[in-house]
């Protein structure tokens, strides 16, 4: 999709409220002063920045200012992580609070509240973390910090001596989600549970269908691999009482004495120096593991153990005889590498049973997924669009801005291609400031298609990540309307999918609605307009099958078809060219990579013209201004690109090999 991605912002116009927007953006002059920015690095810093640039001052004053735009609407999560993830907590720090809650005493299980998630927005949705096998409640502490600000979270605490059935542990979390829900009925609460906590969660949600539950299964314990818990077992029989104790006086490991005190100093070492990489990461915590085995030991005691996997065994019948009863939408995390207490037939079984259910598999991970430098729940909830304070999930209100770290994440994974591509943009502002310099977050309306989730789907859901991370919204009235309601900046895409997946030889042509579908609407909010062209598409592949061609391989034609079904037309009934939206992936042959341009047109300002837009002649006439302004964007591009003596990629390597590689590239003569 990143190929359809740049093809599908041929022509397409930013619609962006008036309030949103100083002073010096609204009073464009006829002049023109284009701004031209081509190197990747000025690039990556634009779009990193979006979050975090002050606005630009009102007109008249050049110094930028740092006073706030008070009708700017801040998003209430952006203080989120807004440091490296490997400053979050570690394996080590899950050992050593673990070691407090091992020698807690005992007593019955209970509910407590990390000090890192006292700081969550209002009117945040409840958190229930449900244990695994290690039953401290800690196993979300690496995510504390970030989850902590999106959501309350109360964590359950098994102590090591306790025996509570199974049951009885279901009995007791539903007493809490009833008491929760009672308190606040419009809130949805949220059951992240992992191995056993994962049957803990499915069982409570069947016991209770009409209680707003949402559930997260980390690592679902679906079965018992009795390849390998009966040598465990075997093992466990035989093993004297006193492991613990032997551990410390054999081997000497006690907390405090030399050899435990070397290994803690080694494992912080490597903390501190942040040793990159899997080498790094895995001597980090096996050093954290080795200074603390008798943290361990006691946690995993011999009865302990035992205890643990007859409770297993219980759980798993208990959620199989139960899972259709399972009311709630659910998110399933399964490992990649775990054959302990996975199965993926049992996954796949799960995914097809419970209603509203999305399967997010994760390949690099293994038995303890929460506690692993690269997992991030957080993330996964943005990505996944989980997340809800409400009944359901609004594309539009329960958004979340990507933290620094999750842009920069984003712009690594596409900086082959920015430095490829080379873009060049044109503003026709006065100043000439584009989007990082007014601190803009685009919101981009989106074919549904991108938040489905099918099953047996050609089409992995992870392709479509970048739109959802980056605010992308289903296309609908309501929505466009919802937008601009709540002061947001946002992309439409009139085209749609028969523009983005054009045929051949269909590289620059618009394939807009006759009727002006989003001006009067734009028109209650004051507005702004602005049109925009891009080319370059043509310099960086052929297309060779199209949708044409594919109808005549019958293969191909099956998938195009099931595809379309799929995604649904949301132009059925239409009997121009636009209502023909067949979904395909077209055959590209690549070139070697040209350069992209960007062109930004003069502004249509609508504000104060809500009344003599209601006439469909009058906003018709500005939906033909608009899209005339975006054919004469790309013909102004196609036209001037000839002329750029840097359009081709060794040219531009041969500039950055003698004037720094960091260094902008010029282009054609303004």
């Amino acid at each position: 999709m990143g190929v359809t991605l740049l093809r599908s912002i041929f022509g397409l116009c930013a619609v962006s409220s008036s309030s949103r927007v100083t002073d010096s953006y609204c009073s464009t002059k006829s002049y023109l002063r284009r701004r031209r920015t081509s190197a990747s690095k000025q690039r990556l810093t634009e779009i990193k920045s979006v979050t975090s640039t002050p606005p630009p001052p009102s007109r008249g004053i050049r110094r930028r200012r740092k006073n706030k735009d008070e009708n700017v609407v801040h998003n209430p999560y952006s203080k989120m992580e807004m440091a490296r993830p490997d400053l979050r907590k570690s394996l080590l720090d899950f050992l050593e609070e673990a070691r407090d809650f091992v020698g807690d005493g005992g007593g019955p299980p209970r509910w407590f509240s990390p000090l890192e998630c006292r700081a969550q927005a209002p009117n945040s949705p409840l958190l229930l973390f449900l244990p695994g096998i290690d039953g401290t409640g800690l196993g979300l502490i690496r995510h504390h910090k970030k989850l902590g600000e999106i959501f309350d979270i109360w964590c359950l605490h098994i102590p090591v001596s306790d025996r509570t059935p199974f049951k009885d542990l279901v009995k007791l979390i539903e007493r809490t989600v009833k008491s929760e829900n009672y308190r606040f009925p419009n809130r949805p609460i949220y059951l992240v549970g992992e191995s056993i906590g994962a049957c803990l969660a499915l069982d409570v949600a069947a016991r209770n269908p009409n209680v707003d539950l949402a559930l997260i299964l980390v690592n679902p314990a679906t079965h018992v691999n009795n390849f390998m818990s009966k040598p465990l077992l075997r093992m466990l029989n035989v093993l004297p009482d006193g492991i613990p104790t032997l551990w410390e006086d054999v081997f000497g490991f006690k907390q405090g004495a030399p050899l435990t005190g070397i290994l803690e100093a080694l494992s912080n070492e490597f903390s501190v120096q942040r040793m990159g990489g899997v080498g790094g990461g895995m001597l980090r915590d096996l050093f954290a593991v080795s200074a603390n085995l008798p943290t361990l030991s006691r946690m995993f005691s011999k009865d302990t153990l035992l205890w643990k996997l007859e409770m297993l065994k219980s759980a798993i019948a208990s959620v199989n005889s139960h899972i259709y009863s399972v009311k709630a939408e659910t998110l399933i995390l399964p490992s990649g590498r775990d054959q302990w207490l996975l199965n993926e037939e049992d996954i796949v079984r799960y995914s097809r049973t419970l209603p509203n259910c999305i399967v997010r598999k994760l390949d690099d991970n293994g038995q303890f997924p929460l506690l692993e430098d690269n997992l991030d729940l957080a993330t996964i909830i943005k990505l996944t669009c989980f997340y809800r304070r409400g009944k359901s999930h609004d594309y539009v209100s329960d958004y979340i801005k990507p933290t620094p770290f999750e842009l920069q994440q984003l712009l690594d994974e596409h900086r082959l291609l920015m430095d490829a591509i080379s873009p060049v943009m044109l503003s026709t502002l006065e100043d000439g400031l584009l989007l990082k310099e007014r601190n803009i977050h685009m919101r981009g309306l989106t074919h549904p298609m991108v938040f489905m989730y099918i099953q047996d789907s050609l089409v992995d859901p992870k392709m479509f990540d970048k739109y959802k991370l980056m605010g992308g919204v289903p296309v609908s009235n309501m929505n466009f309307y919802k937008l601009l309601r709540e002061k947001a900046h946002v992309l439409l895409y009139p085209g749609g999918v028969r523009e983005a997946l054009h045929r051949k030889g269909e590289e620059y042509k618009l394939f807009w609605p006759e009727q002006s579908e989003f001006v009067r609407v734009a028109s209650k909010f004051g507005a702004k307009i602005v049109p925009f062209g891009v080319v370059g598409e043509d310099d960086i592949f052929n297309i060779v099958l199209d949708s044409n061609d594919q109808r005549n391989i019958p293969i191909l034609k099956d998938l195009m078809e099931k595809a379309t079904k799929d995604a649904g037309n949301l132009r059925e009934g239409d009997e121009s060219e636009l209502g023909n939206q067949d979904c395909y992936i077209p055959g590209l042959v690549p070139k070697i990579p040209g350069r992209f341009y960007y062109y930004f047109g003069k502004p249509i300002d609508l504000a104060g013209k809500e009344k003599e837009l209601k006439d469909k002649e009058k906003a018709q006439e500005v939906y033909l201004q608009a899209k005339s302004e975006v054919e004469q964007c790309i013909a102004y591009l196609k036209m001037k690109r000839e002329c750029d003596p840097y359009r081709q990629l060794l040219p531009r390597m041969m500039y950055q090999a003698s004037h720094g590689w960091s260094c902008e590239i010029p282009t054609f003569d303004l």
